[in-house]
């Protein structure tokens, strides 16, 4: 008998998510626990597995759909079992998902207040961007099932606005027809330097994807919408830390734990913000909410771009804690196995950028927190030392912070505090 697929709870706090890709199609051999399906929330995108071997025989929900966890996503049995009718509990599913992919169908409006030509149905991600961009529905190419209009869809129409801002000027009169009998071939050349001049010769035109997209609307209402951001400087002796670590890495690794310059500022920062609680904050139109616990978001790189996962309650963690939680989550967050539920809910993030060389840098708060903390690299220095020439292992470590929430003096006590910390660690 045909296995289902079941889309899961992603995390404590989220019941639903976008198939975003199929990693395998309809007549394909699976092996269980292999990739099936790829569904994206709010900030990370889950591989969902297979729960048994077996041929994928039908796929039940398109990519671009919301879906809620529960829901059937697909059935997986035997090549030669036929497709039988559907049970109750796939009806079911697949009623709940029809249910929640209608979205404001034809009721979503055009820029200009009028209703869309398009009547199919849209899944709630899909008019949400429609709503965010002011898109006109019967103007975008649908790829889905029955020419459905998919999440993917509408990011395709919105990574090339060059060949709608041309198709709308065409049918316009924004610019002047010449009276000696332009051609429409000029025309449109002429319109396509009037639009975006930074397009003309050879190039690439590479999509942005879901997670870059993402990134970038985050990153602009963080930097030009919401916080005004305001960055401090300090440069930090390495000496003691490097020593320490040198001298522990050795039974750190025997309990199978990395022992990173990223824990011992991770350590250093929770012990500096408990003390600090205006950087462990965030601004409310009703006063500044302080954090009783700090929630601690540690910066991974991933090849399509920044994810932040959360250590909680970093103030319970000795180093041996905090370097275990901070592998684990970078480790699970470079391979995806992230649960949604465990990039939120941070208080304070920090970004070591001097791993890939960055000597400085001014990082973007990452709302709705207060600062965040920056690590270039270390790199030996020329210190003056008890009016001594001295060769000494350094970095600059930067707090950006949000001035609404605190001022210079409060973002430099905290340095200060972590500075000590760090050069005096025993």
């Amino acid at each position: 008998m045909p296995t289902e697929v079941i889309m899961p709870q992603l995390g404590d706090s989220v019941s639903e998510g976008t198939v975003s890709k199929w990693l395998k199609h309809e007549g394909e051999q699976v092996t269980q626990f292999d990739p099936l399906l790829e569904v994206s929330g709010d900030k990370i995108d889950t591989e969902i597995p297979a729960p048994v071997s077996g041929v994928v025989l039908k796929i039940l929900t398109p990519v671009g759909q919301l879906v809620k966890a529960g829901v059937c996503l697909a059935m997986i049995g035997e090549a030669e079992e036929k497709r039988s009718p559907l049970s109750p509990h796939q009806q079911h599913s697949q009623a709940i998902s029809a249910d929640s992919a209608l979205g404001e169908g034809n009721r979503i409006r055009t820029s200009n207040g009028q209703v869309t030509e398009y009547t199919g149905y849209v899944s709630p991600v899909v008019a949400r961007m429609v709503a965010e961009h002011q898109l006109d529905l019967g103007q975008i190419r649908g790829t889905g099932r029955d020419g459905r209009i998919t999440k993917k869809d509408v990011e395709a129409y919105l990574a090339a606005p060059t060949t709608r801002a041309v198709e709308t000027l065409a049918n316009s009169d924004a610019l002047p027809r010449r009276s000696d009998g332009e051609d429409q071939t000029e025309r449109m050349d002429n319109i396509v330097q009037h639009v975006d001049p930074m397009k003309q010769g050879s190039g690439e035109l590479v999509p942005v994807s879901a997670m870059r997209r993402t990134i970038a609307e985050h990153m602009v209402r963080s930097k030009l919408q919401t916080a005004p951001h305001v960055t401090t400087v300090f440069e930090v002796d390495m000496s003691a830390v490097l020593a320490h670590r040198e001298a522990n890495k050795a039974a750190f690794a025997k309990q199978g734990v990395n022992l990173t310059l990223t824990a011992y500022f991770a350590l250093a920062t929770t012990q500096g913000l408990q003390s600090q609680r205006y950087l462990n904050a965030q601004w409310t139109n009703e006063g500044i909410f302080l954090h009783n616990s700090v929630n601690l978001g540690i910066a991974v790189a991933m090849d399509e771009g920044l994810i932040v996962p959360v250590i909680k309650n970093a103030g319970d963690l000795n180093l041996l804690g905090m370097a275990r939680a901070v592998n684990d989550l970078a480790t699970r967050g470079r391979s995806k196995q992230l649960k949604s539920d465990e990039v939120q809910g941070g208080t304070f993030t920090i970004t070591n950028h001097g791993v890939s060389g960055s000597l400085l840098a001014t990082p973007i708060i990452n709302q709705p927190q207060s600062a965040i903390l920056g690590i270039g690299v270390v790199e030996k220095r020329v210190k003056v030392i008890n009016d001594m020439i001295a060769i000494r292992p350094c970095c600059y470590v930067t707090l950006t912070f949000d001035h609404r929430v605190a001022d210079g003096a409060t973002g430099d006590s905290f340095m200060q505090k972590l500075k000590d910390s760090i050069e005096n660690w025993q």
